[in-house]
C-alpha cells in the first residue's frame, strides 16, 4: 500500500539501533488506538464510537484519551477504557484541549474556556484584526478535576501572561490570547510544562504558587507542540516552525532551562523533509533515542542522538477530516517490553491475524 508520494506501513527498521518495544498511535478522525511491535504487526486496538483522537497508555494498562470532538481541534470528552475497550471513566467539556493523570488519581486538564476582560483584550498585542473579533478573547485554562469531576483548582494564563512582551503571531487571528495546544505534568505532579502555540512560547508553571518559573520560545521556535520534561531537566520539545520566517520546516530540540540553551536538535536533511504544520510530538526513549511524530503526514519515525533514522512506520489508515482524506496522525508514544501497562497481556500479532493481513508488514 503506498500513498502518492510515499509507502506506508514499516518503511525501515535497524534493530541493533532501535530502542525495543511497542508503538501506540491512532489516526486522527477514526475511532481506533492501536499498539504494533517493531516490524509494524498490530498487537493490540481499542475502538469506541466517539473517536480516539489522541491517548497514552496508564501503567495499569488501560487507555487515557480525548475523542475527535465536535469543533476541532477541541474534544467534547476526555475517556478511558480498559485493555477490552470498557468505558471506565469519562469527563466532558466542550473546551477540552490535552489530558494529564495526575499521581494522585485526580486529572489535569487543558481548557479554552476563558473569557479575558474587554479592557486585557484591547491590551494585548499582536495578530490582525477582522471584523468579527470577539470583544473579549479566550483564555487558557488549566483545571484539576476529580475523578467524580469535582474541580479542585483552577490556573488562568491571562493573570500570569503580559500583554506587552507576550504578543500574538501576526499571522493570526486576535481570538485567543495565547491559543495553548499542549500541557504535559511533571512526574510527580507539582509543575506543568504549558505551550502556548500563538505566542510561540513554552512555560513551566509552579502549580504550589501558580507563577511562571521559566518561559522561552519567540524568536526561537513557531507554533510548538509537547513539550516533555527529561531525566536531566531539560525540555523537549516538537518545534512545528508554521510561520516561521522563511523556509518552513519542522525541527525537534532539546532546551536547557537554566540557560535557554538549545543543547540538541533534530532537522530534516534537507530541511524541508520535515515539516508538519500542526500536531505531532517527541519522545525521549531509554536508550537516548528520539520517537518522533509528523502527525501531518502520518509518519513516526526513531532518530539516534547523532541523527541516525532507526526505526520509520507511516500510518496505512486515511480517514475523511477537515483537511479531506488523509492519513495524520496526532502523536504517538513507544512503551518498552517491561512497561507496566503491558505486563500479563497478550501482544501475539496472530490474534489480529486477517488485520495484520490487511495492514501489518507483509
Amino acid at each position: 500500500m503506498t500513498t502518492s508520494y510515499r509507502p506506508t506501513g514499516l518503511v525501515r527498521y535497524n534493530a541493533d539501533g532501535a530502542c525495543r518495544g511497542y508503538t501506540l498511535f491512532s489516526a486522527n478522525g477514526g475511532d481506533d488506538a492501536y499498539l504494533i511491535d517493531m516490524e509494524g504487526n498490530f498487537v493490540h486496538r481499542w475502538r469506541h464510537p466517539g473517536g480516539i483522537a489522541y491517548g497514552y497508555l496508564l501503567d495499569n494498562g488501560n487507555l487515557l484519551f480525548r475523542d475527535q470532538g465536535s469543533n476541532p481541534p477541541g474534544a467534547d470528552h476526555i475517556r478511558e477504557l480498559d485493555w477490552d475497550s470498557r468505558l471506565v471513566w469519562e469527563y466532558h467539556d466542550p473546551s477540552l484541549r490535552r489530558h494529564n493523570r495526575l499521581p494522585n488519581g485526580n486529572n489535569l486538564l487543558l481548557l479554552q474556556r476563558d473569557r479575558i476582560s474587554t479592557e486585557l483584550t484591547r491590551r494585548v498585542r499582536g495578530g490582525f484584526a477582522t471584523a468579527n473579533d470577539p470583544e473579549q478573547m479566550a483564555g487558557d485554562q488549566v483545571v484539576e478535576v476529580a475523578p467524580d469531576g469535582a474541580e479542585v483548582g483552577v490556573w488562568r494564563s491571562a493573570d500570569h501572561l503580559d500583554p506587552e512582551t507576550d504578543v500574538i503571531c501576526p499571522l493570526e487571528r486576535r481570538d485567543a490570547w495565547g491559543g495553548a495546544n499542549d500541557l504535559t505534568a511533571s512526574p510527580d505532579g507539582s509543575t506543568f510544562l504549558i505551550s502556548f502555540r500563538v505566542l510561540d512560547t513554552v512555560a513551566l508553571v509552579d502549580r504550589a504558587t501558580g507563577e511562571i518559573a521559566w518561559k522561552w520560545g519567540p524568536g526561537n521556535i513557531s507554533h510548538q507542540h509537547h513539550p516533555t520534561y527529561l531525566d536531566n531537566g531539560n525540555v523537549l520539545l516538537l518545534d512545528n516552525g508554521s510561520h516561521r520566517r522563511g523556509l518552513s520546516y519542522s525541527r525537534v530540540i532539546e532546551v536547557d532551562p537554566s540557560t535557554s540553551e538549545i543543547v540538541w536538535q533534530y532537522q530534516g536533511r534537507p530541511m524541508v523533509s520535515f515539516f508538519t504544520h500542526f500536531t505531532g510530538g517527541a519522545q525521549r526513549l531509554d536508550n537516548s533515542n528520539t520517537l518522533i511524530t509528523e502527525g501531518q503526514q502520518g509518519r513516526l519515525f526513531e532518530v539516534t542522538p547523532a541523527n541516525e533514522i532507526v526505526w520509520e512506520y507511516v500510518s496505512p489508515f486515511f480517514v475523511p477530516s477537515q483537511f479531506g482524506t488523509a492519513n495524520g496522525v496526532f502523536r504517538a508514544h513507544r512503551y518498552g517490553p517491561d512497561h507496566p501497562a503491558l505486563q500479563g497481556k497478550e501482544l501475539d500479532p496472530q490474534r489480529l491475524g486477517n488485520f495484520n493481513r490487511l495492514y501489518g508488514r507483509r
